[in-house]
């Protein structure tokens, strides 16, 4: 008890004493959740974490920057101004941004007649530009797997990345 909020403030005063510098937290929602009524570690972290911002004001030459895919779950006291002043929000992709988030992935890269990204666009309505990008990854991995399993049949397959694999 007291081990995880004081290692937090050996991180603020690393960074201050090393100033200029900057703080990133990756996942910030889970370690700054919504406080409930129970005093629990999540909600002395939470306390901490503030306490720690606020003290910054003094020391303008320590950036605190944070990334979070569930805002929602954030306590509201972090967004308060003086804290994080700006938010900036990337929603997931419409479709028109879908279609060229796989052609940025697939730019260069061997693709046979029967591929219709539209297919694929319409599928994956609420998944991220990294999930797309992890789609067409293992598409690629797919058709190399089947290049390499038709050539020890003494086969010369073209890798080829067809619909199937995008699909798969």
């Amino acid at each position: 008890i007291g081990e995880t909020e004081k290692a937090l403030h050996d991180v603020f005063k690393r960074a201050m004493q090393a100033s200029p510098s900057i703080l990133f937290f990756d996942e910030i929602d889970a370690l700054v959740p919504r406080r409930r009524e129970d005093k629990t570690i999540g909600s002395r972290l939470v306390s901490q974490f503030l306490t720690e911002v606020d003290g910054l004001e003094e020391l303008k030459e320590v950036i605190v920057l944070a990334a979070t895919n569930r805002i929602d779950m954030i306590d509201p006291a972090l967004l308060r101004p003086g804290r994080f002043d700006m938010v900036l929000e990337f929603p997931l992709p419409d479709a028109k941004g879908r279609l060229e988030i796989l052609k940025v992935h697939l730019k260069g890269r061997p693709i046979a007649e029967d591929v219709n990204l539209q297919v694929i666009v319409d599928n994956t309505e609420g998944i991220t530009g990294s999930g797309l990008k992890a789609i067409v990854d293992r598409a690629v991995f797919e058709s190399m797997r089947e290049t390499i399993r038709d050539r020890s049949l003494a086969k010369v397959p073209i890798l080829c990345i067809q619909q199937r694999h995008l699909l798969q």
